[in-house]
């Protein structure tokens, strides 16, 4: 079991991280000036009961993944984190592992763009980070667990998002998604994480399984995307992927160009999208 002190650490930290320092409004009576947990809850993509539960130091052996998203939704410094795991009685991830490390100097780049939707993959396109507005646009992930919380996961043999597609751009898509997770674990051939998720995908996806064995070559690229929103209708805008050099951190930003219909109907999905976190 976590020892308590692991959570005394976590609820010590969501105390000094106020709402607006994570691109999250500060609406409503607050008995402190920190994080609520369900606040924590929806930026590190884990339960409000599991959070409870480590704060209360109930929780059985934290996973390295749940360390490392409290980690990033915390804005722990490095020190920080790597005491963080030492509480937790793990050590920090070794090189031969996919990185899921947001440094600091990349987290307050993401802080400037509090009004732009951004979110943070990993180099095999596991979701780590969305902020409100990427929320809002794409359809909130906090509740997504596990392999749901990856792309090609999701686009191969999940529910799929909000993104419209042709049968050709599908197919592109596809091939991009699954040679970039080829890349990934040529890279990181001892990420077992990584290893476990190719053999979910090729036991439930057929799809995966053609694309894998047959070496397609691709790459997510930045591109022009339509994005079916249930409240205000389809938006047209741009999706840039930027890779942050000596990570692999792939950040996935969504804009419109300034004065069109398109960048009106992006700062309603905004504004709807904070409401509801206020709420």
């Amino acid at each position: 079991m976590a020892e308590p002190e692991f959570g005394r650490a976590v609820r010590r930290w969501r105390d000094r991280v106020s709402p607006e320092a994570v691109g999250m409004p500060a609406g409503g009576q607050r008995r402190a000036a920190g994080l609520r947990r369900e606040e924590l809850a929806l930026l590190a993509g884990i339960s409000v009961d599991y959070i409870t539960r480590l704060e209360q130091g109930r929780a059985v052996h934290p996973s390295v993944q749940v360390v490392e998203a409290l980690g990033r939704a915390l804005r722990l410094t490095p020190d920080e984190r790597e005491h963080l795991f030492e509480l937790a009685g793990l050590a920090l991830p070794g090189p031969g592992t996919v990185p899921a490390h947001i440094p600091p100097s990349v987290q307050r780049l993401l802080d400037r763009l509090t009004g732009t939707p951004v979110a943070v993959y990993d180099a095999c396109w596991t979701l780590l980070l969305a902020n409100p507005p990427y929320a809002a646009l794409m359809g909130d992930p906090s509740g997504w667990r596990g392999n749901d919380r990856n792309s090609v996961w999701r686009n191969l043999v999940g529910a799929g998002g909000r993104v419209r597609h042709t049968p050709e751009s599908r197919r592109a898509f596809e091939t991009a998604l699954v040679a970039d997770l080829r890349t990934a674990a040529a890279r990181y051939p001892d990420d077992q994480r990584l290893r476990q998720l190719v053999a979910d995908l090729r036991a439930n996806s057929d799809r995966f399984a053609e694309l894998w064995d047959s070496g397609a070559v691709g790459r997510h690229r930045s591109a022009r995307k339509t994005v079916d929103h249930p409240q205000v209708g389809p938006l047209t805008l741009d999706c840039d992927v930027l890779t942050v050099a000596g990570s692999d951190l792939r950040i996935m930003v969504y804009t419109a160009g300034p004065g069109t219909a398109d960048a009106e109907r992006l700062e309603l999905v905004t504004v709807l999208g904070t409401q509801a976190f206020a709420g």
